[in-house]
């Protein structure tokens, strides 16, 4: 099974289309998104707007495969229960977020190798595609690494991810 989230906090009709039109195409019938308060109209997937965390949990279980908005809860869920993500991180400039702090999450998470980004509808097509090949799933560790956690630390405290150079916490 695939399951696509896009959480809570506004539509991201862009990451819903793209999937359900590859699954249409591909005959996929596998495929569930928890869409939020999308106004697309999905065809050929199944779709709930809202479920709740336990649902989420075991929906991610289920799943051989996420497709997420690059939201840190869906994509901590996916590693932690060692399932494969392909993150599409929203735009601002497109009006799915306010700001782009998807975009550095995912570039970060993705320079790490441990998520596969998609930062286009085509790139997100094109990764399911190589997706389809490959049905490897493996529990990650539940431990972060330190320098995911100083990261993740970063951002907090300043609002900006750091660069491959500067990996230890301000002040250390």
């Amino acid at each position: 099974m695939i399951f696509a989230t896009v959480g809570t906090q506004g539509q991201f009709d862009r990451l819903i289309r793209t999937v359900d039109q590859w699954a249409g195409a591909h005959g996929r019938t596998d495929v569930f998104a928890q869409t939020g308060p999308s106004s697309y109209q999905s065809r050929y997937i199944r779709a709930e707007r809202f479920i709740d965390a336990t649902e989420f949990r075991n929906r991610v279980e289920a799943a051989s495969l996420v497709i997420s908005h690059a939201g840190m809860g869906s994509i901590i869920t996916a590693l932690e229960l060692g399932k494969r993500i392909i993150v599409m991180p929203r735009r601002a400039s497109l009006g799915e977020h306010r700001n782009d702090h998807q975009l550095a999450t995912a570039q970060r998470f993705a320079e790490q190798g441990s998520i596969i980004v998609a930062f286009t509808e085509q790139e997100l097509i094109d990764r399911l595609d190589r997706a389809q090949d490959t049905h490897k799933t493996e529990r990650r560790d539940t431990c972060a690494s330190p320098q995911l956690i100083s990261t993740i630390r970063t951002f907090i405290e300043t609002g900006r991810a750091c660069s491959n150079e500067d990996t230890s916490p301000p002040g250390g």
